[in-house]
């Protein structure tokens, strides 16, 4: 796979560990008084996983920093560009012009194209008209 394609599978990851942790996070988090004026929330019955909610968000943020850092190491390994700045603009010109004489040899096949295809429609027309001009027999 290439670095591109890495860059974009870990940014998907680190997109899906973001999700998880926000949504895993709300789920789990104790209730909080709002205002003086509502009562106060009902304790939260600890159980065997009280020590598991605890861990979860040091657990979710190493995997978060984990992923950050191979999206880092990844971005170090794309190639320098050749030339710095200069390079690249003189690079794109010429693309430019490359791409301007295909668009005009494709222009011209298209119009090639249709030209034949409106040949194709008369003789179409005419093998219909002269198909539906013919009498049957007596």
């Amino acid at each position: 796979m290439d670095i591109i394609s890495q860059l974009q599978e870990q940014v998907n990851t680190i997109a899906a560990l973001a999700f998880n942790t926000f949504g895993t996070l709300q789920r789990d988090a104790p209730p909080v008084r709002l205002s003086p004026n509502y009562p106060e929330p009902p304790p939260a019955n600890p159980t065997e996983d009280s020590t598991n909610v605890a861990e979860q968000p040091k657990q979710m943020s190493a995997a978060f920093v984990k992923a950050a850092k191979q999206v880092d190491a990844l971005v170090a390994a794309l190639p320098l560009s050749d030339g710095g700045e200069e390079a690249q603009l003189k690079r794109i010109a010429e693309l430019q012009v490359e791409n301007d004489a295909v668009g005009q040899e494709l222009q011209k096949q298209l119009e090639a194209a249709e030209k034949e295809l409106k040949q194709v429609q008369e003789l179409f027309n005419q093998a219909t008209d002269n198909c539906l001009n013919l009498k049957k027999p007596e």
